[in-house]
């Protein structure tokens, strides 16, 4: 009995003996890199234990983690490394410790984001035989990432979930949290600071002087816009609803809209504010009687944005309102050169498939027109329908504008709910998504993967809410 003893003894004093050792061993090692490298394994540990503890911690973490942290400078792909998708492991792993707190789901939504995240998924065999396998890991990790926001449309409709969780007060967070970023992204276009890792390059010339658009944490100044859009029309839908219907007070909307404003008058994205103006006609349609008052609101909120601007560079918005006014000058004289040269590329991958039709039937796999010369050159399509017709055939295409009219059809009938919060969170992404559709014309939306899942985690609220 005595040996016993001394042995259990032994066994909880190493414990606490491998800890000094391990933390002796941090305070040691000069280089700080190395200090982090020693210290990740516990402190992931730590982290990943505590978001187990609530079904909802992974969700904000991974949300707020897209939106605030940049990617980080690590020698893997053309955009470095994100933080972001180890959070969506999380989620994984809290979904099925949980199984007994799912839920049937209703609707098509959900099966037709699965559908299309198959037909994804079988063009990444096409990537392989048409591109070889390089480019076929790289379409299937795009692939991956577009599934982590249906993992997390599905979870938010029907996973588990706290009573005490509170997706209005949250909206409130994921706010001001966009609006950090997106003063982060005003602060980085004065400043033009240095970019971490994988940033688009795109610059504007004002003069003899150079800069670099607006891109803030996201990987290129487009996304940006795309997001400042979304919580700008976010802004406009709360204006409206009484106030303990809405996630902030007026004034803070008022003060968020003027930040996000400025960071997509800096952006430069000319669709972002197309889609802005899609919103608003939607969100006529939805209210049906005059918005005089928000539209009083919005207009305060972007003339602040505009005033801040050509106060802090007069030069830049000289520059931003000349290049949008011959934007509509020359818009049907000279639409290429209007569209950055989009027409070129549309009519060069129109040829390809007209010249090659049966590959509009499965496509060429998923995202790799701008990784591989199988068309005849590197392609950049800057058109979400064309690009699915050409990587996914019909069959992606059909899919996707299939799940199009689900998202618009929910979300207008959750505009329409009894319910307050269905009907707000409804009337939110039925308006932006109708200017998503839009948009949709000049970019590939459904690659910006780390605004994407905010944007299905609306509509899965709304959804849920008004069931």
């Amino acid at each position: 009995m005595i040996s016993i003893s001394r042995r259990w003894d032994d066994r909880e004093n190493l414990i606490p003996a491998l800890v000094g050792i391990w933390a002796a061993a941090i305070a040691s090692v000069p280089e700080p890199r190395v200090k982090l490298l020693i210290a990740a394994p516990a402190l992931f540990g730590a982290i990943a234990w505590w978001t187990l503890l609530k079904a909802e911690r992974w969700v904000a973490l991974f949300l707020l983690a897209a939106m605030l942290l940049p990617p980080l400078p690590a020698p893997m792909g053309n955009s470095g490394v994100h933080v972001a998708p180890i959070f969506a492991l999380l989620g994984i792993v809290t979904g099925i410790i949980r199984p007994g707190e799912w839920r049937a789901w209703r609707g098509p939504v959900p099966l037709l984001l699965l559908a299309l995240l198959a037909v994804l998924t079988g063009s990444t065999g096409f990537a392989a035989l048409y591109s070889g396998w390089t480019v076929a890991l790289g379409s299937l990790a795009r692939v991956l990432l577009f599934g982590i926001g249906a993992y997390l449309f599905l979870y938010t409709l029907a996973g588990p979930r706290s009573v005490a969780w509170d997706p209005l007060r949250f909206t409130r967070v994921l706010f001001l949290a966009g609006a950090c970023g997106a003063l982060f992204a005003c602060i980085d276009f004065y400043y033009q600071l240095h970019s971490p890792a994988g940033h688009g390059e795109q610059f504007i010339w004002v003069g003899q002087d150079v800069f670099r658009r607006a891109q803030g944490l996201f990987y290129e100044a487009s996304t940006l816009g795309n997001f400042c859009a979304f919580f700008l029309v976010m802004v406009l839908v709360a204006l409206f609803r009484p106030r303990g219907e809405r996630p902030c007070s007026r004034l803070l909307l008022a003060m968020g809209g003027a930040v996000f404003a400025a960071a997509l008058i800096l952006s430069y994205s000319r669709a972002s504010l197309l889609t802005i103006a899609v919103a608003g006609c939607a969100f006529v349609y939805v209210r049906r009687w005059p918005i005089r008052r928000a539209l009083v609101a919005v207009c305060l909120s972007l003339g602040s944005a505009v005033l801040f601007v050509k106060m802090a560079l007069p030069a830049v918005s000289s520059h931003y309102w000349t290049r949008l006014e011959l934007s509509i000058q020359y818009l049907w004289s000279s639409p290429d050169g209007v569209l950055s040269g989009r027409i070129s590329t549309w009519k060069t991958l129109l040829y390809f498939l007209l010249q090659q039709p049966w590959h509009a039937l499965f496509g060429v796999g998923y995202k790799t027109l701008p990784y591989s010369n199988f068309t005849g050159a590197t392609l950049i399509a800057d058109n979400t329908y064309l690009s699915l017709l050409a990587e996914t055939g019909l069959v992606g295409l059909i899919t996707f504008l299939m799940l199009n009219i689900a998202i618009l059809r929910t979300g207008l009938r959750c505009a329409r709910s009894n319910q307050p919060r269905a009907s707000f969170f409804g009337t939110w992404i039925f308006c932006f998504w109708t200017g998503e559709v839009v948009q949709m014309l000049s970019g590939d939306l459904i690659t910006y993967w780390r605004v994407l899942p905010i944007y299905l985690w609306v509509l899965a609220t709304a959804a849920r809410e008004a069931s």
